[in-house]
Formats: C-alpha cells, sequence, structure tokens
C-alpha cells in the first residue's frame, strides 16, 4: 500500500506563500501545511486554512531565520540585534545543548508557538521544524515533551532514500542527507518511543526549491511502498526573506500539474495528512 503526504512549508511567511498554498491545494495536489505561527502573514495563512477544511495544517516551528512569538526580553540569547533569531545554526545549537539560560528560553519560545498554533483552532496535524532544527537533540526533546500536551501525533523525519531519486534522474549522493541521516535516525527513535509515528520516507531534502514536475512526477512514479511524505516550498513570487535560489513558482506549477492527479489514481496512492494515517 501506497500513502502519500504532500506539504507545504512556510505557510504564513508571506501572502505569496499563502497564495500558492491555497492554489495548490483548490487546484493541485497539495494535502498539507505547516504553519509559521510567527509569520508576518500568519492571520492571513489561518483564515484561508479555515475555508479548506480537507487542508491539514501543522506547526512549523521557527528557530532560526524568523521572529519569536515571545517577546525579544523574553529570549534574548536565540536572537540577534534585530530581534530576528540568531542564523549560525551550528553556534546556536551550541548554546541550545550546553547553556541552562538558553535551553530555558528555548522551552517557552517552543511551548509559546505550540500554545499559539492552539489559538487558531486550528486541527493540529503535525509539528515540524524549519530548516529541520528538530534534529538538535534538545528542540527534539522539548518538541516531545511539549507536544505530549497537545496531542501531538505525527512528525517529519527527513530520512530521504537517495536509491529512488537515482531511478528518477542522474543523482549525485548529497551531502546533506549523508550529514543528517545519524541524526534522523535518532530521532525516529526518539519519536517511536514517544508514540510521535513519522513517515517511512521523506523526499525533499536534495531537490529543496527546486521540485520541478518532472521530479514530483518521478516521485509519484516511483513511490516507496508505505507512508510516504513530499515536502515543497511553493509561492506565486519572491517575498522578504525569500531564498534567492529557490523556484517558487515552478514548485507551484508542479503541485499544480494536471496530470498529476490522474498519476495518483492510477497508481492507486492515497493522500491526505498525518492524522489520515496516524489516527489510533
Amino acid at each position: 500500500m501506497k500513502n502519500l503526504i504532500i506539504t507545504a512549508d512556510d505557510f504564513g511567511a508571506a501572502v505569496e506563500v499563502n497564495e500558492a498554498v491555497e492554489r495548490a491545494h483548490r487546484d493541485g495536489i497539495l494535502s498539507a501545511a505547516s504553519l509559521m505561527v510567527a509569520g508576518s502573514a500568519a492571520a492571513d495563512a489561518i483564515a484561508r486554512a479555515k475555508t479548506m477544511p480537507r487542508l491539514r495544517v501543522g506547526l512549523h516551528l521557527v528557530l532560526v531565520e524568523g521572529k519569536p512569538v515571545l517577546p525579544v526580553s523574553a529570549v534574548p540569547d536565540l536572537v540577534d540585534a534585530s530581534g530576528h533569531f540568531r542564523t549560525d545554526m551550528a553556534r546556536a545549537g551550541a548554546a541550545m545543548f550546553f547553556r541552562p539560560k538558553v535551553r530555558a528560553q528555548l522551552q517557552a519560545e517552543i511551548e509559546a508557538q505550540f500554545a499559539a498554533f492552539a489559538a487558531t483552532g486550528l486541527a493540529l496535524d503535525h509539528v515540524n521544524a524549519h530548516k529541520h532544527f528538530h534534529l538538535h537533540p534538545t528542540i527534539a526533546a522539548l518538541m516531545v515533551k511539549i507536544g505530549k500536551a497537545y496531542d501531538v501525533k505525527g512528525a517529519r523525519v527527513p530520512l530521504e532514500p537517495q536509491a529512488v531519486l537515482a531511478r528518477i534522474e542522474p543523482h549525485k549522493p548529497s551531502g546533506i542527507v549523508a550529514l543528517t541521516a545519524p541524526f534522523a535516525r535518532g530521532l525516529k527513535r526518539r519519536f517511536r518511543r514517544a508514540g510521535i509515528a513519522a513517515p517511512d520516507s521523506v523526499f525533499g531534502l536534495a531537490w529543496s526549491g527546486a521540485m520541478t514536475r518532472a521530479r514530483l512526477k518521478g516521485l509519484i512514479e516511483h513511490l516507496p511502498e508505505g507512508l510516504s511524505e513530499i515536502y515543497l516550498h511553493p509561492a506565486t513570487g519572491r517575498y522578504v526573506g525569500s531564498a534567492p535560489d529557490y523556484q517558487y513558482a515552478g514548485e507551484l506549477a508542479a503541485l499544480t500539474d494536471p496530470g498529476l492527479p490522474a498519476l495518483l489514481a492510477a497508481k492507486a496512492i492515497r493522500t491526505g495528512g498525518f492524522g489520515d494515517f496516524f489516527i489510533q
């Protein structure tokens, strides 16, 4: 059996992202979205989500390259002089691991983001973190601890089968995947112990920001057995804070390719959100 979650990250980052999420869900194959609760267009995203009851929405924890929910005075060691989260993930991660004061601020911010999502009234479908920062053991432990109070059932673990990619196009093994795989396997074990389910396969690491029509079609054609997640970053155009090399409009075009619904049907692939597959 093949089941598939097709997720848009950064929901709420900008109106351009929100417009693409709505279009990709209504006119395409998008089945889930991960919400940045402190994003500049979070209110717009929430309003749109409430008109799309079949779109499964989860929490996209932002602890890097974004703004906190809490006042800057409550998280001074997590932010820079501009009030944004630090971008030096290695140094920030070391502080989170070794400094109790920083861990306390981190816990308070994660709790605030979960509470902010709960306040939207949307059902919490899943949780993940911007830039996969939940691979960090301190963040992962806090996600599990705090998520328990919010009945988290599903979460992303970025483990990408490289052999599948190689069946679609000539593929050089990703150094990022090789570097993060041991942490991802540890994260999956941590989630399993906590009763949080994760997909068997996740796609979007090697082709992040470059999920073309051909690549998305190829992933559907070669989808492994079990539950997979494909995550993308669609937008209708550039926006403040967007990555300069991401093909946002191209990913939206991929999600709205008119041939993909028939392909999913022909392959007997069921799509949905985490809650559609993990409700116990």
